[in-house]
Parts: structure tokens; sequence; C-alpha cells
């Protein structure tokens, strides 16, 4: 923030600038304390939830926003699990992300409000033994990969075991059960591939065509 960008902007974008000022002097003085690691020009705003913050690393430039939550699941797993967040991510408002294997998302990612991305299972047969699933964590390994400069539109699931490529855009509300290839627009639950960014225009294609 600048003098003179400040002497310029209005009263309510001021007011923006002097919280997000306040906000990145939080994020130094302590939550730079508590992470494995976090890079410069990163902002936290508040009501973000953070779990075992020690294996979670953020990257520089990164923006989240108010109501998220970072999660990282212990459960005596044979392996150290690691919550990587790029360069120049943006989460925004109530995004929750839970990770008990890898969950990895590349530079210059955008995440709009009330996206979910998690690697955790919940076996329902725990049932027969009286416990309850939400409780109960699949130990097998299953880790998220979103490639760098994807978009994840407005209430997407990323599920457990996807890897998205590059450069992909999910629809709002989707929700993905499978890999998906670099460069893709996918859209529906199950996603399914619909187009290409490279593409003028996006054409409905089955996702066994991209296959």
């Amino acid at each position: 923030m600048t003098l003179k960008r400040y002497r310029t902007a209005t009263p309510s974008k001021r007011r923006h600038m002097m919280r997000s000022a306040w906000r990145r002097i939080i994020t130094v003085l302590y939550y730079r304390r508590i992470f494995r690691a976090i890079g410069a020009k990163s902002i936290l705003y508040k009501d973000i939830i953070v779990i075992n913050s020690e294996f979670i690393k953020i990257g520089s430039g990164v923006t989240i926003r108010g109501g998220s939550r970072l999660e990282v699941v212990l459960h005596n797993q044979g392996w150290l699990p690691r919550l990587e967040i790029g360069n120049n991510v943006n989460i925004e408002q109530n995004v929750h992300i839970v990770c008990h294997d890898r969950v990895l998302i590349g530079d210059d990612v955008s995440i709009a409000p009330m996206c979910a991305i998690v690697d955790t299972k919940h076996p329902y047969q725990v049932c027969e033994e009286g416990k309850k699933i939400g409780s109960a964590i699949d130990p097998e390994r299953s880790a998220v990969i979103i490639g760098a400069n994807s978009f994840l539109g407005v209430g997407a699931t990323i599920l457990p075991g996807v890897t998205i490529g590059e450069q992909c855009v999910i629809g709002a509300g989707s929700v993905v059960t499978r890999d998906i290839p670099p460069g893709s627009v996918v859209a529906g639950s199950p996603a399914k591939v619909i187009g290409s960014v490279f593409s003028k225009r996006v054409k409905q294609t089955d996702v066994s065509e991209k296959s």
C-alpha cells in the first residue's frame, strides 16, 4: 500500500486497504511462526481454521479469505502429510482443504468460495464395529494435486486421489472424481470434460472421448 494510492482511494477502499495492511502484519508476526513455511506478501484474513500448521507450507503472494479451513489429519500414518500451496494463489471465503496424505496446489491457482479439496476417505464399514464414520480415516494414500494456473469455480469439490492438470477450469458445483488432463474445462457431478481452454468455444464432449 502506497501513500499516493491511499490518498486517492475512496473511503471504502481505504478501509479495505487498512484491513489488508493489518492482516499482512498479523500474517508476518503470527502465522509465519506457526506454519512450516510462508512466503512474502501473503495475507491470511481472520476467522481461518488451521489445524496441525507445522505440516502446511504456503508460498508467496497468497491470499486466504475468512472462513477457510486448512487441516492436516494425523492418524499414525506411515508418512508425514504435506499440504502445500504455491505462489500467487487466491483462496476465497469458506474453502475447506483437508489433508492426510498430500494436497499440492500449484502456482497461480484461483479457488472460488465454498470449494472443498480433500484427500481423506471415511470408510462406512466401521459402522459394523459400532464406530462413527466421520471419525474413521482410510489409511491408504490418496493425494490430490492441482496444476498451476487452474481455476476452481464456486462450490467445486475435489475428491481423494485426483490430479488436475495445469490450466484447467473446474465449473461451479462440479464434483471431480477422476484425473483431469491439462487444459481441460470440466463441469458436472461427476465432472466430465466439456472442452478445452485452448479452443475458441467450449463444445459438449463426453468424457470417454477424452480418455
